[in-house]
């Protein structure tokens, strides 16, 4: 039985792990144009990743999710993975990407115990891909995404983020795609973390009952009862090999059957992506070097701030000024 239960009596069974803040793209909902990135000695190290990750299968952990950034463009990431994929406990280890350095690196992923993958994707039409992302990378990501599917893994998943006025029109578009391929897609609400440059997230807001209202006219859709340990509401797309997932934190509080934590790239172990509630690894790891027991003991003492939940407002000025790209998520 897991030791990490918090105060609501919820057990923390997956870990979604940043190994990096950098990224080769500078989507418009996550970051500015001009970011300034951490110094190196300020992020863990790879060996530091993997005691941590280590430290927390032994506490009950069964799911790690290495997120960024861009998890891939951190030097030498396969190692880690192969690590991670070693540990006795540990029955998922998956992978949220952009998708850029999947042609050279999907079968790797996959042989070094990466299990499922989700790769975003927000548009099919190149130039809308480059205003969003402000990199010119859309054929790059496809291959990406067809170098998955060859590569085998269990599960791959696109993840799409919806703006009003900007891609909204190409929600029926992006599912056929995934239909095509046979893989599955979530449609994930903005989430209002950080100052964006380029757009009034009250005003781009585009909720997952929109989507939902204008995918029911195309596809015929049942509720899914399979679960993957995560926020998304599945539904079936009949006649089809796709299912399609709702993370809605704002239309839709899924903070009752919360089981995740996420540790940032500088050793930040967050309790709620949307509160700042936390307590600092890297400290307590560089403080005292291999003292697995006492990072044990630190993580289950944690469990006594995990919040309620969130309290995400699409029209107020985020509280919250971390930037996506250091908590992947």
């Amino acid at each position: 039985m897991t030791k990490l239960i918090d105060n609501f009596n919820r057990k923390v069974t997956y870990l979604r792990m940043s190994v990096t803040d950098r990224c080769d793209f500078r989507c418009v909902y996550c970051m500015t144009e001009k970011m300034r990135f951490l110094p190196r000695n300020q992020v863990l190290t790879l060996e530091e990743l993997e005691f941590l990750g280590r430290a927390f299968v032994e506490l009950g952990v069964n799911k790690i999710r290495i997120t960024g950034g861009e998890p891939l463009v951190r030097n030498n990431i396969l190692t880690l993975l192969q690590s991670l994929g070693k540990l006795s406990g540990l029955t998922e280890l998956v992978i949220t990407t952009n998708g850029s350095q999947l042609t050279k690196m999907a079968e790797q992923l996959r042989a070094a115990g990466v299990k499922r993958i989700n790769i975003s994707l927000d548009s099919l039409k190149a130039e809308r891909f480059e205003k969003m992302t402000r990199v010119a990378k859309l054929d790059q990501v496809l291959a990406g995404i067809d170098a998955a599917i060859n590569a085998g893994f269990e599960a791959i998943k696109l993840n799409t983020v919806i703006l009003k006025n900007r891609n909204d029109d190409e929600i029926n578009d992006l599912v056929a795609f995934a239909i095509d391929k046979a893989i599955d897609i979530s449609f994930i609400e903005e989430m209002p973390l950080g100052v964006v440059s380029d757009h009034q997230r009250s005003e781009t807001f585009y909720s997952n009952q929109q989507v939902l209202k204008k995918l029911e006219k195309s596809y015929t859709l049942i509720e899914s009862i399979k679960n993957t340990g995560g926020p998304s509401k599945y539904y079936n797309v009949i006649d089809t090999n796709t299912r399609v997932g709702f993370i809605s934190p704002h239309s839709h509080n899924f903070c009752d059957t919360c089981n995740r934590v996420r540790l940032t790239t500088e050793g930040r172990l967050l309790l709620c992506l949307g509160q700042e509630h936390s307590i600092d690894l890297k400290h307590i790891i560089r403080a005292n070097p291999d003292n697995m027991s006492l990072v044990k003991q630190a993580i289950i003492n944690a469990m006594d701030i995990k919040p309620k939940g969130h309290d995400f407002d699409i029209n107020q000025s985020p509280e919250i000024i971390r930037y996506m790209n250091m908590t992947g998520g």
